[in-house]
């Protein structure tokens, strides 16, 4: 999810690895996460968004851009991920943790409202990581 606030800002979470097979990494990423048997990427989407920042939406727009690639996951396993950016624009900035699982409590250790400068200028590592290339023309930078 592309998650935008009023001023234009991307919200992302830091994943801060400290065992496993990705013991190590430290990374931004924007929120999201797998589908549920039977469900479409645009009602994952709108399931993730409450369960990871507490944010409640009915609908949203249409994706605006998908990605391909093989994804290591914490216990080693390589899965094929297909991923949709959906752009969700939000009031609110406040965030609820309350629909974290205890593995995301694990190694989502900050969020972070960043503004397309942040994202340009950034020195860490952040994913997708043409980022600013997808929000272009999306967000304005304030």
């Amino acid at each position: 999810m592309l998650i935008v606030d009023r001023e234009g800002r991307v919200l992302l979470f830091r994943f801060v690895f400290r065992d496993g097979a990705l013991a190590g990494q430290d990374s931004w990423a924007t929120p999201g996460g797998g589908l549920d048997p039977g469900e479409t990427y645009e009602e994952a989407a709108i399931r993730e968004l409450r369960e990871e920042t507490g944010i409640l939406v009915e609908a949203i727009g249409p994706s605006i851009a998908t990605r391909e690639f093989v994804l290591q996951l914490p216990d080693g396993e390589q899965v094929m991920a297909q991923e949709r950016f959906f752009l969700i624009d939000v009031d609110e900035t406040v965030l609820s943790t309350d629909g974290w699982t205890a593995q995301g409590r694990d190694v989502m250790t900050e969020a972070k409202w960043w503004s397309m400068t942040d994202l340009v200028e950034s020195i860490v590592t952040i994913w997708p990581d043409n980022l600013p290339a997808i929000l272009k023309g999306h967000v304005r930078d304030v």
